[in-house]
């Protein structure tokens, strides 16, 4: 199996799947720029979640958002509210930042027509405090790669060119980063989802599995080189790669039917967490076998100085 043979094979299809959420990520900012690319939830901007659950047939959306829209006043606008279906008799509203009082007005009202309801939840974060999460959620994004580009540098100071092992885990990560942002874009834009603290949870745990698989990989290319020395360095990596195959896909599978069971079987409170989680593990397990090995291919051939020059042969 040569993997590396094939290599601008799978840039391309993983730019192939970067692209549509780069343009939903532009559509989003366009259609919002003060909410930014992605539908950020109310960990990050500022809001109140409302989950209630009622003991009769739940009514439409329509008459909770009147409530909301009769309750709202200019000092604190609750106006429009984000309702979205939670299990078969809740709802889970989202709205601009409210205090006790308010919700309690609101619950009252709802109460009034729809019969006793139980309040399962309610969070309200300000503005500022979701400010402050937002920058520090990106804090935390460039200090993982930063200390993972300083490790594996550290790790593999025995071979040559050491930091070129960091920067092409940096650049797979960087690549199931984009795909998730993207995903997670596309879903905002069609089904209305929100970025909460837990898709923060899910990016983070993303970026631990796609470098975890990556190491496993470069791993075995330092020990090859010890080994082969003789190999000319497209082999040895190749070599690696399928040496390590069974092993990554097997330990990523493993995850992968345990969060397939958890999306069809978790509820819907935990299905958007689950979702992300499971797409950006098949990203890392994809980036890490046909992106990340390919590229130390890519940067020992210096390939780059060659691209223009096929071109022009070929013109």
């Amino acid at each position: 199996m040569n993997i590396i043979k094939n290599r601008y094979i799978f840039f391309l299809i993983s730019l192939i799947v970067i692209i549509p959420g780069l343009v939903f990520l532009g559509l989003n900012w366009k259609q919002d720029p003060v909410e930014g690319p992605i539908r950020l939830g109310i960990d990050f901007r500022g809001g109140s979640l409302l989950e209630i659950e009622f003991n009769s047939a739940r009514p439409n959306a329509s008459e909770i958002t009147a409530i909301y829209n009769e309750v709202s006043t200019e000092a604190e606008s609750v106006k429009d509210p984000i309702i979205q279906p939670l299990g078969d008799n809740a709802y889970a509203i989202r709205s601009r930042a409210m205090n006790d009082e308010t919700k309690s007005v609101i619950i009252s009202k709802v109460e009034a027509f729809a019969g006793p309801v139980t309040v399962l939840n309610f969070t309200s974060v300000s503005a500022s405090v979701g400010a402050e999460v937002t920058r520090a959620a990106g804090v935390a994004i460039f200090m993982a790669a930063a200390a993972i580009l300083l490790y594996i540098w550290w790790a593999f100071r025995g071979v040559e060119h050491p930091m070129r092992y960091g920067a092409a885990a940096v650049l797979a990560m960087l690549h199931d980063v984009l795909v998730v942002l993207g995903v997670e874009a596309m879903f905002g834009y069609f089904l209305g989802w929100e970025a909460d603290a837990l898709f923060l949870t899910a990016m983070l745990t993303i970026i631990g599995f796609s470098v975890h698989d990556t190491i496993v990989v470069f791993d075995r290319v330092r020990e090859n080189s010890r080994v082969y020395r003789r190999l000319d360095y497209e082999t040895l990596v190749n070599h690696s790669i399928v040496q390590t195959l069974d092993r990554s896909l097997v330990t990523q599978l493993t995850v992968i039917f345990t969060l397939v069971a958890l999306v069809l079987f978790g509820g819907d409170t935990i299905r958007h967490f689950v979702i992300i989680l499971l797409i950006g593990i098949f990203s890392g397990t994809y980036s890490s076998i046909f992106n990340a090995a390919p590229f130390l291919v890519v940067w020992e051939n210096r390939e780059w100085e060659n691209w223009f020059k096929r071109k022009k042969a070929a013109a």
